[in-house]
């Protein structure tokens, strides 16, 4: 059960850094002027050409972080 805990918290972890991840590399962020800076940089050029697999990682993180909380402390309703 303790292990059950561990992994829910760490995904509750993970969701949030894949949701930083996703709103960093956003399409929409191209126009502001933070990321006009970053655009003339190449790392941020990698780093937001991976949107697409940061989304997947965020919503495995997330399914991941429901059916635990699901399985340990059962439907609210």
């Amino acid at each position: 059960m303790t292990l059950g805990f561990t992994i829910l918290f760490i995904a509750g972890i993970t969701n949030i850094l894949f949701l930083l991840l996703v709103f960093f590399s956003c399409r929409c962020m191209g126009g502001s002027k933070i990321t006009q800076r970053l655009f003339s940089k190449e790392w941020y050029t990698r780093f937001y050409a991976k949107h697409c697999y940061f989304w997947y990682g965020f919503f495995i993180s997330v399914l991941t972080h429901t059916i635990l909380a699901f399985y340990l402390f059962g439907w609210p309703f």
